[in-house]
């Protein structure tokens, strides 16, 4: 077995003089390849990238880099290869997991710049697209010629697609439409030594080994995303949503599992429990049963034939779970309001609390009411709020924990409450992660979903993109020795994990 990569651990802080020496090698190296407008380095310029979403955690770049053309980008991985700098691409700094968090010694890639829209082509249904295109943008271009992108995250306005391509980004449609891993053909850009490289291809396959799907997904640890080719897809006819309420949130996850085994794929089916009912009505005022323990959005869309027989069939199932108020939107508008709860469930949510940490975690449908019920119990446990918000139809679970990160008893708790809620989600046969990705957040959850054998297989395949461990050191895969210390490894049919490992 093949010892694992060291950057893989978290790096200890520097020494304000290793930084201070360090940077300015960094800085003398970078100078001549980028204008000065393209290059910061003093605090000032470098804090509005010391994290993404996961505020939580921060660390300042060294130093950071906003290459505006295809040459500068791979000068800037050259040179950093040649130093041995690790290198952190950023999009939108819309992630929450930590993954465009900064490494201390390292340079941030920002590729901002490259939010080119390439081409649209109607008749091909692709568009391709640069990096730093935003999500929502796509389908705003596409849309004169009936077309759009189907993966929608609820930061759509504001994610890139390179992001999205970095954690296989999802939605509120992807339970029909799929993550963008089904939705994208080809990715173009470069490896850490600075050279050009693609995967897939705007056919049907690609020639070669087919390492597309490796790299979505990567969390920017096995290149450097500049190009995507996409796919578009035709606007329906016509989409209608239906609001169901439960009095029991069992009944709602069961309603899921109903609907499922009945054949139906919505085109969206989320979930939303009575705290975040409250939170997003007040702050949307969608219209919502404030008195139901949990609440089903679900959508049909096709023609209005297809979408009058979906809907009906919808609605005896959920009744036949025990729902017990029906709203039916008679309109876009409506249709949109009823939505409009849950694409600002984040907002809202910063509205009652100072802070709040978004887990995201993965379980079979069939075990939705009873992850519920856990995080309840957990919240006694642990003495802090949570609200949950669900892709219901995938069993993408998005709990948002409230908190004050300026009480650190406090993020220690919420902290321990994430963890429980990720390796309860194993336990129940799920992930630890859904659509957010690892980044830094789960790395310890991932010693309890994988095995060191599983582990080191990841590690095989970074390697052979990067065997220096310099694109995003210190995410997604957590050394062996991590895992020891975290003392909750891979458990499987109750038998005590890796008995000749020592206990910390």
């Amino acid at each position: 077995m093949n010892a694992p990569l060291a950057a893989t651990a978290l790096p200890a802080a520097p020494s304000r003089e290793e930084r201070s020496r360090r940077q300015a090698e960094v800085v003398a190296a970078l100078a001549p390849l980028l204008p000065a407008h393209a290059l910061l380095w003093q605090r000032e310029d470098t804090v509005p990238y010391e994290c993404d979403g996961l505020t939580a955690y921060r660390a300042m770049p060294l130093v950071v880099a906003l290459p505006e053309t295809e040459t500068q980008v791979a000068a800037v991985l050259k040179a950093c290869h040649r130093l041995a700098v690790p290198v952190v691409a950023r999009g939108a700094g819309t992630g929450l997991s930590g993954g465009a968090m900064p490494h201390e010694l390292g340079v941030t890639l920002s590729l901002a710049k490259f939010n080119k829209i390439l081409k649209v082509d109607p008749v091909s249904r692709t568009a391709v697209v640069q990096s730093g295109v935003r999500n929502a943008a796509i389908s705003e271009a596409a849309a004169p010629h009936g077309l759009y992108y189907a993966p929608d995250p609820s930061s759509k306005i504001a994610c890139t697609i390179g992001g999205n391509v970095a954690e296989n980004s999802g939605g509120m449609h992807c339970l029909k439409y799929g993550l963008t891993i089904h939705n994208v053909l080809r990715v173009r850009g470069y490896t850490v030594e600075g050279e050009p490289v693609e995967f897939g291809s705007e056919a049907l396959d690609a020639p070669g080994l087919d390492l597309l799907s490796a790299v979505i997904g990567s969390e920017g640890m096995l290149a450097v995303t500049l190009e995507v080719t996409v796919k578009l897809v035709p606007k329906p006819l016509l989409a209608r949503a239906i609001l169901a309420s439960f009095d029991d949130v069992r009944k709602a996850g069961n309603a899921v599992a109903a609907l499922i085994g009945a054949g139906i794929i919505p085109a969206g089916l989320e979930m939303m429990d009575k705290p975040m009912t409250a939170a997003v009505e007040d702050f949307v005022h969608a219209g919502y049963d404030l008195d139901a323990h949990a609440i089903l959005i679900c959508e049909s869309d096709g023609t209005p034939e297809e979408v009058e027989e979906e809907i009906a069939r919808m609605v005896a199932v959920m009744e036949g779970a025990g729902a017990t108020r029906f709203d039916i939107s008679t309109s876009e508008a409506e249709r949109l309001k009823f939505w409009s709860g849950r694409m600002n469930a984040f907002p809202a949510s910063g509205r009652i609390s100072p802070d709040y940490m978004c887990m995201d975690s993965t379980i079979p449908r069939k075990k939705l009411a009873e992850i519920l019920t856990r995080i309840t119990e957990m919240e006694t446990k642990y003495g802090l709020r949570c609200c949950n918000v669900f892709h219901a139809g995938d069993g993408n679970l998005h709990p948002l924990i409230l908190f004050d990160a300026n009480d650190p008893d406090q993020l220690h708790r919420a902290e321990l409450f994430g963890a429980d809620i990720l390796e309860t989600s194993v336990m129940l046969g799920g992930t630890v992660t859904g659509e957010h990705g690892v980044g830094v957040e789960k790395l310890a959850s991932m010693c309890v979903q994988f095995t060191p054998a599983e582990r080191e297989q990841m590690l095989g395949l970074k390697r052979a993109f990067d065997a220096a461990g310099l694109l995003n050191p210190g995410k997604v895969i957590p050394t062996l020795h991590r895992c020891a210390e975290y003392g909750k490894m891979h458990v499987k049919k109750g038998l005590l994990p890796f008995p000749d490992l020592p206990r910390f």
